[in-house]
């Protein structure tokens, strides 16, 4: 039997330095638990920004102690034992290059930036897409940015679709970028979306529960599946406003799945309007650059100060004129 193939690692997978020297992050944490657990699944749990596969990776360099000593994945933790998770700065990605780019910065302070995302920018680079990303600007904006997370995507909290617009905050150090995950999966910080979709749902409010996964004919899509097969989403919305044919409703978020809004509106057939995906209407009353859907209000507790700040981005233009034709035929 031939050998196995594995890759080399890749620039940001590489650790270097020894516990606890150069540069870097050493965290030391409390098991608070009555109940043991294994350091793994913990440790995924207090470091949200971290994957699994790389808190695994920190713990297989010997990143990670327990009272002391090197750390395995499957040492169980007891009540009261010190845990200290070490973690060197990743190396920069040759191919993670700044780039010039006008941001609409709604606000900006030490420690986050929120943003008005514009229609075709997508946040984060992919596979085939590692340049004109809203992190390349980023880069560009805030250059310290390539020390948070060692991942494509340094200091991004959420994210919205390439075609999505509307507000979007990045965390500028570490301890906001964790600070601010645990927010949005806390439900503390709050994100409400504005869309244009076909038809108009019965009532005037609902709630939308159903769990996404991969569509099962179009690996590239996402639908409503079974709870075995899919995680669990919850979209609330409510009716501002009949355009004839179409309605333009109002979302809040309970959980923030990939494509949730467009699979959840499109599930009960009232898809976004100019949805490449989800939505099968070809003739509209405009055109339009993708779905016509803004993230329009961001609530969320500062990371360091605590204080409660709302943040609302304006329609972008494209949609105002969507909004403004529908009414006149409707007017």
């Amino acid at each position: 039997m031939s050998p196995q193939w594995k890759r080399a690692p890749l620039p940001e997978e590489t650790f270097t330095d020894r516990f606890g020297e150069g540069e870097g992050e050493l965290l030391s944490l409390m098991y608070p638990k009555p109940l043991p657990m294994r350091l793994d699944r913990w440790l995924v749990s207090q470091r949200t920004e971290q994957s699994r596969a790389r808190i695994q990776k920190f713990i297989d360099a010997g990143y990670v102690r327990v009272n002391g000593k090197t750390g395995k994945a499957k040492t169980p933790l007891r009540q009261g034992d010190e845990v200290q998770l070490w973690m060197p700065p990743p190396e920069p990605l040759p191919y993670l290059k700044p780039e010039p780019m006008d941001l609409d910065v709604l606000f900006e302070d030490d420690h986050l930036i929120v943003l008005n995302k514009p229609a075709g920018l997508t946040v984060h680079p992919a596979p085939g897409n590692k340049d004109g990303t809203l992190v390349n600007g980023l880069l560009h904006h805030c250059p310290d940015l390539p020390g948070i997370s060692g991942k494509l995507r340094p200091g991004i909290v959420h994210r919205l679709d390439k075609d999505t617009t509307g507000c979007i905050v990045i965390a500028k150090s570490q301890e906001a970028l964790v600070r601010l995950q645990l927010q949005i999966q806390k439900r503390i910080a709050s994100r409400e979306y504005l869309a244009v979709v076909h038809g108009v749902p019965d009532g005037d409010s609902g709630t939308i529960v159903g769990a996404i996964g991969r569509h099962p004919a179009d690996r590239k899509k996402y639908a409503v599946v079974s709870s075995e097969s899919g995680r669990y989403a919850c979209t609330h919305w409510s009716l501002l406003e009949r355009l004839g044919d179409y309605s333009l409703l109002r979302f809040k978020l309970d959980t923030g799945r990939t494509h949730q809004i467009r699979v959840h509106c499109a599930h009960m057939n009232h898809p976004v309007v100019g949805d490449p995906s989800y939505s099968r209407c070809r003739k509209l009353p405009i055109d339009l650059p993708g779905q016509a859907l803004h993230a329009v209000q961001l609530g969320l507790d500062h990371p360091i100060s605590g204080d409660r700040m709302m943040f609302e981005a304006p329609l972008p233009p494209v949609m105002e004129k969507l909004l403004a034709v529908l009414r006149r035929r409707t007017g």
